[in-house]
């Protein structure tokens, strides 16, 4: 292989891989070319044929380095997991679930390809293994009013098997879909110049906290490098030939009773459950935070992009939205250093089943899941114990944790993230 097929992304390589036709079922689904079908028959199936059925798996196996042939042992439903994993959390395809047909003797998926977005890959970035902290040569524009929104990312983003590097540099300009327009807009990052300590971003992992009612039952950190999945219960083995195994980690909802709750709400939390059965997938990449809503229950947030914050945000379904910018988020940490602006907030919450922010107190939500990337709680502490003998005291205002009215824990590293320093 060729040094340009090695640096290929799954767009890339997924086209590569129809338009040379040696793959039998994997065919362009129309004229234009902008949506696919691929076969996707399940490995226990009496005439399941592994060379054949599952060769354009094993091929993205080979090509990611996750399979070595002769050395390696065959495995046709992990192969299937991890491209049907970079397929889902790539925003460069969305499922067509109305043209797919998996009940029929040779199954297949639809996917459409997002149209190409222009990425600056500029490699002036998080690069460099040295620790950095960052300062603006060139401020970012105002988007407390006009960036402030639910958005959803149009290039690929992922990490895991899908792949943005880790290292690859966060700080560039994106172009996502905007929740409230459905139109791509551009959101300049700006250029920063990196000098003296902090950590480098490439921790990515996050801390999940599970609430019923304001009541914690789950507090766990993920740092599986394909997110985690918050959902109630596990995927029917019935459903395992259209969905397959899944590799993210699974916080799973417990059961209602473990903690005391008022009349009827135990009830009211159980069939609320059963609509979150395959949940939302919460991952963190180098230049934010994104999720994907896969249940079939309505489920609402709010965080540092959130359209609204005194009216509900919505998670469209099959749908990968931003939810944290880490550029936005470094620039605001820096304007929080100087003196010229609040805390950043980091920490973002999923209310599920039930409209929210609304008027009710997240103390009264069936449901709550709060969301916290751990570098962003690690680079805060880093910054102010190193500014806070420098830092001019301007802004007293707190928005940094966004948790405020759950009992939540104390993250380790801070010893009160909402309360202003």
């Amino acid at each position: 292989m060729d040094e340009t097929a090695k640096t290929m992304r799954l767009r890339e390589w997924m086209i590569a891989q129809i338009d040379s036709e040696r793959y039998a079922g994997l065919t362009w689904e129309n004229e234009d070319k902008t949506m696919f079908r691929i076969p996707w028959k399940h490995a226990a199936k009496q005439d399941y044929i592994l060379n054949e059925d599952a060769a354009l798996f094993k091929a993205w196996a080979v090509y990611k380095g996750k399979y070595r042939e002769g050395s390696d042992r065959a495995d046709p439903t992990t192969w299937k997991t991890r491209l049907r994993c970079a397929l889902n959390k790539s925003t460069d395809f969305q499922e067509v679930p109305e043209r797919s047909q998996l009940d029929i003797s040779e199954p297949y998926k639809v996917y459409r390809i997002q149209a190409e977005t222009e990425v600056s890959r500029n490699s002036e970035s998080l690069q460099s293994e040295s620790k950095t902290i960052i300062q603006t040569n060139q401020p970012l524009p105002d988007h407390r009013s006009s960036h402030n929104v639910q958005i959803g990312c149009s290039r690929e983003t992922k990490i895991g098997e899908g792949g943005v590097n880790p290292r690859e540099g966060v700080v560039r300009d994106h172009e996502y879909y905007w929740a409230n327009t459905g139109t791509p807009q551009k959101v300049s990052s700006g250029h920063f110049s990196l000098v003296s300590p902090v950590t480098q971003i490439s921790d990515l992992s996050v801390r999940v906290c599970l609430f019923y009612q304001g009541q914690l039952v789950v507090d766990v950190t993920s740092s599986t490098q394909d997110g985690c999945f918050i959902l109630h219960g596990h995927v029917p083995l019935g459903n395992e030939r259209i969905y397959g195994p899944c590799l993210a980690q699974q916080v799973l909802f417990p059961l209602p009773g473990v903690v005391p709750l008022p009349p009827g709400m135990t009830e009211a939390i159980g069939r609320l459950l059963h609509h979150l059965e395959r949940g939302v997938l919460v991952w963190v990449a180098p230049d934010g935070v994104f999720i994907k809503r896969f249940c079939q229950g309505r489920v609402y947030w709010s965080g540092p992009l959130a359209q609204h914050t005194d009216r509900p945000n919505k998670l469209e379904r099959d749908r990968t939205c931003k939810l944290l910018d880490t550029p936005i988020f470094l620039k605001e940490l820096q304007d929080y250093l100087q003196g010229a602006g609040p805390k950043p907030r980091y920490e973002i919450d999923l209310c599920f089943g039930e409209e929210y922010p609304d008027a009710q107190p997240k103390t009264k939500k069936l449901i709550i899941a709060q969301v916290v990337p751990l570098f962003a709680v690690n680079l805060l502490l880093r910054c102010q114990t190193m500014g806070t003998e420098e830092r001019p005291h301007r802004h007293t205002q707190d928005h940094g944790g966004g948790g405020r009215g759950l009992a939540a824990p104390h993250l380790p590293v801070l010893s009160n993230p909402g309360a202003s320093s």
